[in-house]
């Protein structure tokens, strides 16, 4: 008997509004997220398991005092902060199908994406997408890639030391080009992804070695804090 696989759907719309300038990009929230079956602690918006990062490094960088409760007082926090500083949110998967219901991004069957591409015209502030993770296989780059390839794009190499970060003109994507409007540069960055799968990654990088090295008490999350304090 075939086993049934778990229809695997992102529970929150992108959230967008016109003044948004940086847009973060990832792929799906933990299977829980989905159900609604949240554990304590975990907020009911995007990032908000309690497992990940990304809501305690940009409470960190910016002295939000966040609370981290499944409240919609909680939620009201975060989506202030972004609009504060005009970011957004745009997950590129809008759904998936597993055999085994975990939050792995190499589990992903059956995918459907979110066309990012026409977030950027239909938002034309954007200057960065913030990717919450690299190139590997399932990875939001890896999938903008496929997006901008379909579209006749790629991605210029500005550096390539961790964070990578690269460039493309939206000016030629066909349905700005034939507008004929001025040439429309977006930079994408590939942050360290902020869960705790990335930490042995981390472990590995020169930089990260020759700063606990300096400092014994230095850990992962600090040195996710010093990257993502360069582009928030």
């Amino acid at each position: 008997m075939k086993q049934k696989l778990f229809k695997h759907f992102h529970p929150y719309s992108p959230f967008l509004f016109p003044e948004t300038t940086k847009l973060i990009v990832g792929t799906l929230p933990p299977p829980r997220f989905t159900t609604k079956e949240l554990k304590e602690g975990d907020v009911d918006f995007c990032y908000g398991s309690r497992d990940g990062q990304l809501w305690p490094i940009l409470n960190k960088i910016f002295e939000l005092n966040l609370n981290f409760e499944t409240t919609s007082e909680a939620v009201v926090e975060r989506k202030k902060f972004l609009r504060n500083r005009n970011i957004g949110i745009c997950d590129i998967v809008e759904s998936a199908e597993r055999e085994k219901v975990d939050a792995s991004d190499l589990g992903m069957q059956n995918i459907q994406l979110r066309n990012i591409l026409k977030c950027l015209q239909e938002y034309p502030k954007i200057h960065t997408l913030l990717f919450t993770g690299g190139n590997s296989k399932n990875g939001p780059e890896y999938f903008f890639r496929r997006q901008l390839k379909e579209n006749g794009l790629y991605l210029e190499v500005i550096s390539n030391i961790v964070p990578r970060i690269h460039q493309f003109n939206f000016s030629d994507f066909s349905e700005i080009r034939s507008q004929g409007n001025l040439p429309r540069i977006i930079k994408t960055v590939s942050l360290t992804a902020p869960s705790g799968a990335a930490n042995r990654a981390i472990g590995s990088l020169e930089s990260y070695k020759t700063l606990k090295q300096s400092n014994p008490n230095f850990t992962t999350f600090d040195f996710r804090v010093l990257q993502y304090e360069r582009f928030f």
